[in-house]
């Protein structure tokens, strides 16, 4: 049976994904993989998982987005809200993937809301509106109190003290301090599913009808309007997408840790930034690269801490090099000779 290049493609991304799982795993399994590295694992590959969310939004639809970190905040939220409230009611596996589902479903609820107004702008005007949404997000869910007692829920934006709980009850989200004793159902297997699922779904949205008219509107918005494309559903459709695989993300990041907080650090502008940073050398529009990209500059300055000194110089060498493996256009030729259509990246 002859196989498309397209699927070919598709299937050499997913073996890259599962052989470095495989390695990793072979890598633990003989003690050769430090307990500070095995750390990064979860990060890593949720940082992966938002970096082709990004791409989605900006390789594929052609929208600078800059609010993605707001996405992952609700996804995070959300998912360890209801963890937080079920931890002994339900089961492990089944109360994860229902807070999976939730995480998801909220995030894309408010990808769709935020898109309804942000995609009629264009370019700079709609980073700016993403990057304020992200960081009215985190604020937002700093001035949070929630708890719950025998009289059921309790909310107030002023303190913990004004939420009047009952001796019975219990803070869920308590302010700046976020949510405490979030269960650990996340690890780096589950990860490592979701990137694949995450995966498999744009990369088949990619290949689909729908995921040739989002292109179609990417390189020429009045063309496609006048080729009959509906801009607007289909915008609406890869932006949401995009926002939902985010908030997986979220949920992944928020079932790995003890304390969920809204910080700078993780939901904020730098953030954001660095996720940007990520697609961009990765080669915007591909999403293989984003990954790869994600998993190396995420690792390289945690893994180069010994090396204090020369940290940065190694890390910006390596992202000088990256820039020109993705951009200069005679290593791109050498690529496409050398490779095929294996190293090819799609351009806005």
């Amino acid at each position: 049976m002859r196989i498309d290049k397209k699927t070919k493609d598709n299937l050499i991304t997913y073996g890259i994904v599962v052989a470095a799982f495989l390695l990793i795993q072979v890598l633990a399994s003989t003690g050769h993989l430090s307990s500070h590295m095995k750390g990064l694992l979860v990060p890593m590959t949720y940082y992966a998982i938002i970096a082709v969310a990004l791409n989605l939004c900006v390789g594929i639809l052609g929208e600078l987005s800059i609010g993605h970190c707001g996405f992952m905040c609700i996804g995070a939220f959300t998912s360890a809200f209801f963890s937080k409230l079920t931890e002994e009611t339900l089961p492990g596996g089944l109360r994860f993937f229902l807070a999976f589902v939730i995480g998801i479903g909220f995030a894309a609820l408010f990808g769709f809301l935020i898109g309804i107004p942000v995609l009629r702008l264009k370019g700079d005007y709609l980073a700016i509106v993403t990057l304020a949404f992200g960081e009215i997000i985190k604020n937002v869910l700093n001035a949070f109190y929630i708890g719950y007692d025998s009289k059921g829920f309790h909310f107030s934006m002023k303190s913990q003290m004004d939420l009047g709980l009952e001796p019975d009850g219990d803070t869920v989200i308590n302010g700046a301090m976020g949510i405490m004793g979030t269960p650990h159902d996340a690890g780096f297997t589950v990860g490592i599913i979701v990137l694949l699922i995450s995966l498999m779904v744009v990369l088949n949205l990619i290949n689909s009808r729908d995921g040739r008219a989002i292109m179609a509107i990417r390189d020429n918005y009045i063309a496609a309007e006048a080729s009959g494309i509906n801009v607007t559903r289909y915008k609406m459709m890869a932006f949401t997408i995009s926002a939902a695989i985010a908030g997986a993300a979220g949920v992944i990041y928020s079932h790995n840790i003890t304390t969920l907080t809204a910080s700078s650090q993780y939901f904020g502008y730098n953030a954001s930034i660095m996720i940007l940073v990520y697609v961009v050398l990765g080669g915007i529009g591909n999403i293989r690269g984003s990954v790869i990209a994600a998993c190396i500059l995420y690792l390289l300055p945690e893994l180069l801490r010994g090396l204090n000194k020369y940290r940065m110089l190694i890390y910006s060498i390596v992202l000088i090099v990256m820039m020109i493996v993705n951009w200069s256009p005679k290593v791109i030729e050498w690529r496409k000779r050398t490779f095929g259509n294996l190293g090819i990246k799609k351009k806005i």
